[in-house]
């Protein structure tokens, strides 16, 4: 018996509105066996960075010939791509703005193709407010039903894909320096920094004219007490025990931060 298609969505919808609800009506009105997970609806409304992280820390969990469906459009109407995206674990279906942009710099890509195949829409005249129900969901479950990336539309060069500029990370003489890439809803924050930059070594960040040991866990400190660790994520975090370092640190997505390194010593 053949594998049930897998099928993930993220938004920022949230679940106040039916607009997840809808999206899903649609897929299953193409396929009902296909099964949905739903990564996350609460992205922060219009912040395609957000959606960047979330989408790039899910992707490796999923097996091979899922469909990975993401909104976040606030460009939705306009003169954007609406694109599919194959790759050797997967495909990536939604709005060419740099949603995708982690998940390609951690994988490759084996073609991309603009979304201009009416037949797989769910009308020919979409909503200009709603994409996700009358493009993408549709052309996401008949890639998944087993329709080739090809009959969705034309192709497009994979270099002409819109990168999100997020901020880079440059080594420094004492460490590297990076930025704010995300914060989670704990209000711990993510820096573009990882983690195997600080392996073996012992190691500080610096930020707002704090300096922040590195430590292991959340648990290495008190209650209330700053720390820098490498997250689940793979990435250097800025997190205070039991409380939100977002609120008490005032820190926000983009702002600058530095890891200062040495060797460790062993006696």
């Amino acid at each position: 018996m053949s594998q049930q298609p897998l099928l993930t969505l993220l938004s920022d919808f949230g679940d106040r509105d039916v607009y997840v609800g809808v999206m899903k009506g649609v897929i299953a009105q193409i396929h009902p066996l296909i099964r949905v997970v739903d990564l996350t609806h609460q992205i922060p409304p219009q912040n395609i960075a957000a959606a960047r992280f979330c989408l790039m820390n899910a992707y490796p969990y999923f097996p091979v010939g899922t469909v990975h469906l993401a909104v976040v459009d606030p460009g939705v109407g306009s003169r954007r791509k609406a694109i599919a995206i194959e790759l050797a674990q997967g495909f990536l279906v939604g709005p060419d703005n740099g949603i995708f942009s982690g998940v390609l710099s951690q994988n490759l890509a084996i073609a991309a193709v603009e979304l201009t195949n009416l037949n797989y829409w769910r009308t020919p005249q979409p909503s200009g407010t709603f994409h996700g129900r009358d493009i993408f969901a549709p052309v996401a479950a008949h890639l998944a039903s087993g329709v080739s990336l090809q009959q969705l539309g034309e192709k497009i060069e994979i270099a002409t894909l819109v990168n999100l500029d997020i901020g880079r990370c440059q080594q420094t003489t004492t460490g590297l320096t990076g930025c704010i890439q995300y914060i989670d809803h704990f209000g711990n924050l993510v820096t573009n920094i990882p983690g195997s930059a600080v392996e073996g070594k012992t190691w500080c960040v610096q930020v707002s004219g704090l300096r922040i040991p590195g430590c292991e866990t959340y648990s290495d400190v008190q209650i209330g007490e700053v720390i820098a660790l490498v997250g689940s994520h793979g990435w250097v975090e800025i997190a205070i025990n039991s409380q939100n370092a977002q609120i008490e640190l005032q820190l926000n997505w983009q702002d600058a931060v530095e890891v200062i390194r040495e060797l460790k010593i062993n006696n």
